[in-house]
């Protein structure tokens, strides 16, 4: 049976983008050898949405406030693009120390138990 999700996020700059989710998202981590940090995650969800090729995927972390939640991670340095209200949310891309980009929402759906 499915015991969880590994995530991965490709960066250019994996030093700066692992100090961001241990420093700024504060997120719980082991440190697996040579500084090869994995870090824990909120309570997750998966939609499967469709599309016209398969293998595309997304990652997004969500907030209780999206206002609140951005005006933290831009007094961090982060950047964060305006948000915009989707209907089913309201949503931001953050940039990452390393020049990824993440999204943020804040849900207006039903949230899937936990």
């Amino acid at each position: 049976m499915i015991s969880g999700a590994h995530m991965i996020l490709y960066s250019k700059n994996v030093e700066a983008d692992r100090a961001f989710f241990r420093d700024v998202l504060k997120f719980p981590f082991v440190d697996v050898g040579h500084d090869w940090l994995i870090f824990a995650l909120p309570p997750s969800e998966i939609a499967v949405h469709p599309d016209a090729a398969n293998g595309r995927h997304e990652i997004y972390l969500m907030c209780d406030d999206v206002d609140a939640t951005v005006q933290s991670l831009q007094s961090s340095g982060i950047v964060c693009e305006p948000v915009s209200d989707q209907g089913w949310g309201r949503l931001t891309q953050i940039t990452l120390p390393g020049g990824g980009k993440l999204g943020l929402y804040q849900p207006r759906h039903a949230l899937a138990p936990h």
